[in-house]
């Protein structure tokens, strides 16, 4: 970008308008440029120009109609900038993307700041257009003085323009000369302190831009360069003014490189250097956060190892336990309903009830009595052996949820009495004494102590008693069959030598129960012989006896003694048959512990299993951040690799353009 400044009517836009070699930009007497106007190549063949703000392309015939003073345009003010595009083929130093910006004149506005701001900034190369019949002003001077203070040694070209002038006075030529490049050599290097001495005379040259922009415009219209009035002098100047084009095409070409490409170079490093700087804070973040979840993943690890292995442990236990538990209670229960039956008379003593012997309320009787020793042994073994059972239970429990206890979370401990509350266990025994007893017959009929079939029964027993009485109507010697009445439990096989001596006194008087039964010859027989015997007198109180004692005990035979004969009956057989179901009550209340024990501990297991689940979830979760903070690692060494090769590339860069550049300058 190149920008030319100084003071009103000094020539700037006739000196861009002979380096475009026509007349592009509107030049004259007094106050010629009123806005900045830019200058920059087009690939198209016409010329077109656009203000500032509009996208309308207007012809470059409009040029003096916008920019020049005398037209007053009030639309157009100092600070806008109108862009004018020119071909390429006209002109060779706009090929190379080159922009010529003329500026009004800086005596003319107070708002230097704003355009140095607006214009300024971005520019290569400054060229000051001084008038060499006047000298350098500090007005002028102090624009520059601003711009140096903005930018690092600018780029800064001198031209003296209308040198023709000095062609009338060739004897003062060579003294207002060395005059113009003293003071041009001072503020240069003595006030902005820009270049070199030696440089400086490089960067200030004598011209007539009005004579170039003349000869220039004949050789394209095919005349003659030298045509018309030229002052003496004219091929020097025109062949310095081409050097200024020469060396100001190079050094805008080495300015380029230099303040373009070394500043994006050095921005290029802080940003590479911004970027290695995140890249490493990523890498060290990510392979700590790594190294952290790796050593948390571990912990996870080594805790659901833990607590399997502590679950396999406790799961032993625990079977072993509930075991041990079980077998008590079936001890507890055996032994309390043990003596419960024992005690069962009492049970029944205590029953009372309206008694009658006949069917329809003994069978009302008997259901409620069943009714009777099925809740008092149910109280009876539920006051005995339900605290023990809870007490032992509620240990175990709370054992068991204190072993648990280590393998939850902390959280699932405060509230594991919630999940699983210590509740009072009731067993249950489920006697069943009506079904149990329900085939019992009882047995009320009067009889006589010493009658016949009474003293059978007492000295033979109930079995063969009855054995011996329905043998009567049997054959002799022939052995009968047992026909009880009610369902006895088995009992174990007599000795060989027993029962053959129990078959033969059976078979010995009912052979002569039988004999005497058939003829009543027998008993007269039989009389006789005993009447000879004891006599009479002994015989008649002996019946007396026997007949006083019949009458007294069928007198005392009421209603009560049948209920007490029918209690007692009933006690006998019910406690064979609650003998029967001792084994079966334990082991069914054993069973109830076991499954309440077995709850308890499938629930806690649950709540552990809930911790596995969530552990392998984690564990999860940690193996696939570690895979993704790896990935992350190895892709910010890449990239950091990536940077320090750019990094290489622009320090080769640098050393082969840069600092050749500036070495060449």
């Amino acid at each position: 970008l190149f920008r030319m400044f100084f003071r009103t009517s000094s020539g700037k836009s006739s000196v861009i308008n002979a380096m475009l070699w026509d007349k592009v930009l509107p030049s004259g007497i007094g106050h010629t440029t009123n806005c900045f106007l830019s200058v920059e190549g087009t690939d198209g063949d016409k010329a077109y120009l656009m203000t500032e703000g509009s996208d309308e392309k207007k012809s470059v015939k409009t040029v003096n109609q916008l920019a020049h003073a005398l037209h007053m345009d009030k639309d157009l003010k100092a600070g806008c900038l109108v862009h004018v595009f020119w071909p390429k083929a006209k002109c060779a130093l706009l090929r190379d993307d080159l922009v010529l910006v003329d500026s009004p004149g800086t005596d003319v506005t107070t708002e230097l700041d704003i355009w140095i701001d607006k214009f300024c900034l971005d520019a290569d190369v400054f060229v000051l257009v001084a008038n060499s019949e006047s000298t350098l002003m500090n007005t002028e001077k102090h624009f520059f003085h601003k711009v140096n203070e903005r930018l690092s040694k600018p780029n800064i070209f001198i031209l003296n323009n209308r040198w023709d002038a000095s062609a009338s006075e060739p004897e003062y030529m060579e003294d207002v000369r060395r005059q113009h490049m003293e003071r041009c050599l001072h503020f240069l290097v003595e006030e902005l302190k820009v270049v070199s001495p030696l440089e400086a005379r490089n960067r200030i040259f004598f011209v007539s831009a009005k004579e170039v922009l003349n000869s220039r415009m004949n050789k394209a219209q095919g005349m003659p360069e030298g045509g018309g009035a030229l002052a003496e002098g004219f091929q020097a100047r025109l062949q310095e003014f081409q050097n200024f084009e020469q060396t100001f095409e190079e050094c805008i070409s080495q300015s380029a490189v230099k303040t373009k490409f070394e500043q994006h170079t050095i921005r290029a490093k802080q940003i590479l250097d911004t970027v290695k700087n995140i890249l490493d804070s990523v890498n060290v973040a990510a392979a700590e956060k790594r190294v952290y979840s790796m050593e948390e993943r571990e912990d996870q690890i080594d805790r659901l190892d833990f607590i399997r292995n502590q679950m396999n442990l406790l799961t032993m236990d625990v079977k072993k336990k509930i075991k041990e538990v079980t077998e008590e209670v079936a001890n507890k229960v055996s032994c309390a309903m043990t003596d419960e039956i024992c005690r069962l008379s009492v049970l029944v003593d205590e029953f009372c009830s309206e008694f009658h012997p006949t069917p329809s309320v003994l069978k009302v009787y008997k259901s409620e009595l069943n009714k009777h020793i099925e809740d008092g042994m149910g109280r009876n073994l539920a006051d005995r052996c339900t605290s023990e059972v809870n007490a032992s239970i509620l240990q175990s429990q709370q054992e068991i949820i204190e072993n648990l206890k280590p393998l939850l979370p902390a959280g699932i401990q405060n509230k594991l009495h919630t999940l699983i509350p210590c509740k009072k266990f009731d067993l249950s025994y489920d006697l069943n004494c009506h079904k149990l007893c329900s085939d019992f017959q009882e047995d009320i009929v009067f009889r006589f102590s010493l009658g016949w079939s009474s003293l059978v029964h007492r000295f033979l027993g109930s079995t063969n008693a009855q054995r011996v009485l329905l043998g009567l109507s049997e054959p002799i010697f022939q052995v009968p069959r047992s026909l009880a009445s009610t369902p006895t439990a088995p009992s174990n096989p007599a000795a060989p030598d027993n029962a053959a001596q129990e078959e033969l006194m059976i078979t010995l008087i009912t052979g002569l129960a039988s004999l005497t039964s058939r003829t009543s010859m027998g008993i007269i027989v039989v009389g006789g012989v005993i009447w000879k015997t004891v006599g009479w007198k002994l015989i008649s109180v002996t019946l007396s006896m026997y007949g006083a004692l019949y009458l007294y005990e069928r007198l005392t035979w009421t209603t009560r003694a049948k209920e007490r004969a029918f209690k007692q009956q009933f006690v006998n057989y019910a406690t064979e048959k609650l003998q029967m179901i001792v084994k079966f009550t334990s082991a069914n209340c054993s069973h109830q512990v076991q499954q309440e024990m077995a709850t308890t501990f499938a629930r806690l297991c649950q709540q552990v299993d809930v911790t596995q689940k969530h552990l392998e979830e984690e564990i999860a979760r940690l193996s696939k951040e570690i895979d993704q903070l790896e990935k992350i690692q190895n892709n910010s060494k890449l990239l950091r690799n990536k940077a320090v090769q750019l990094e290489r590339e622009l320090e080769n860069f640098s050393k082969q353009f840069l600092h050749q550049s500036s070495e060449e300058s």
